[in-house]
């Protein structure tokens, strides 16, 4: 039987695909990703986002709304472009990832405060502070039955990686 695995933000294994072109690194992470319990994936990548790139974040609500339309996600920079669309594709593209490790996934560890990956948390447009919300990705990913952890839940996190050994 295959042993089972997590989908997790790539920022958090030591990608630097972060919009800065930075990481987050999590060194409990980094450790499941080389031991093969990790599979990473970065959304905005997937959704033909660069690396670096702009800062963006959810104009309203949180990613549920941009699923719906009722949202966008602009970058913040002062150009104020839309890339609803990229986000979109990338949570989609995450979302198609999942499903095909659906039989082996044991849940989905993203990152908190991200327009794509937020759990609980994100970032307003308007004055940047944190509101309760979703990511686009995480919300498209909750909302098909999928279980996210945030990559701040790092007791949990701990307790999956030490049952897939």
């Amino acid at each position: 039987m295959d042993r089972g695995v997590l989908l997790v933000s790539a920022c958090l294994v030591g990608f630097n695909c972060k919009y800065s072109g930075g990481n987050n690194s999590c060194p409990i992470l980094e450790e499941a990703f080389s031991r093969g319990f990790v599979i990473p994936v970065c959304p905005e990548q997937l959704g033909g986002l660069p690396t670096p790139r702009p800062p963006a974040k959810i104009t309203e609500g949180d990613g549920f709304a941009v699923l719906e339309g009722r949202a966008k996600v602009m970058t913040v920079d002062g150009s104020h472009l839309d890339v609803t669309e990229n986000f979109v594709r990338g949570a989609y593209e995450t979302l198609n990832a999942a499903k095909k490790l659906e039989k082996r996934l044991v849940a989905c560890v993203l990152k908190e405060k991200s327009p794509s990956c937020g759990v609980k948390k994100i970032y307003r447009f308007a004055d940047d502070s944190l509101k309760e919300g979703m990511g686009v990705a995480a919300a498209l990913l909750k909302s098909n039955g999928f279980k996210i952890l945030s990559s701040e839940d790092k007791e949990n996190i701990e307790k999956l990686i030490k049952e897939l050994r």
